[in-house]
């Protein structure tokens, strides 16, 4: 069966839960959301599929984590920003990076942005390992504001959704 993404569900509200509301999950993410921030969270993951989707990470049929990417604006320009998170049970073994592959294909498919980003904290050498595998150019260190009124130390990694794909992940 492998890993592979689908749809975010009315039903994944307890795998956000446990992603978010996690103290080690969110280590380098400014630490747990509160139970009503996952809610919301998990409301706007429903609405926003069209223009901003969310997808459940499944390995052989288990439910392990989420990976998405979103429109924003960057540096005054229209692009993507892209992240994953994969539980601590399921680490390790590139389920992350292949997921992350597959919505970045999602991503390339729908043909709405040049470019997308990851803002993976300094501090975070697994999802920085990803970006580079998976063909992301690491632009610059940057502070982010993340969670709001909280600024984390992160690095810019870019990827070109026209540059030619090598088979990263």
């Amino acid at each position: 069966m492998g890993v592979s993404i689908e749809p975010w569900s009315e039903g994944d509200l307890p795998l956000l839960e446990r992603l978010l509301g996690d103290p080690a999950m969110m280590v380098h993410l400014g630490g747990p959301e509160t139970a009503e921030k996952i809610a919301e969270r998990h409301a706007r993951y429903l609405t926003g599929a069209d223009r901003e989707p969310q997808f459940r990470i499944v390995d052989d049929g288990e439910p392990v984590g989420w990976v998405g990417y979103w429109e924003r604006t960057w540096r005054d320009r229209e692009a993507y920003e892209t992240g994953w998170s994969v539980l601590p049970a399921h680490q390790g073994r590139g389920i992350a990076g292949r997921a992350t592959a597959q919505a970045l294909e999602h991503a390339r498919a729908a043909g709405r942005r040049r470019f997308v980003h990851a803002f993976p904290s300094v501090e975070n050498p697994a999802s920085n390992a990803i970006c580079a595998k998976l063909g992301f150019t690491l632009l610059e260190a940057c502070e982010f504001e993340f969670p709001p009124g909280s600024t984390l130390l992160c690095n810019d990694w870019q990827l070109d959704l026209l540059a030619p794909v090598d088979g990263g992940a």
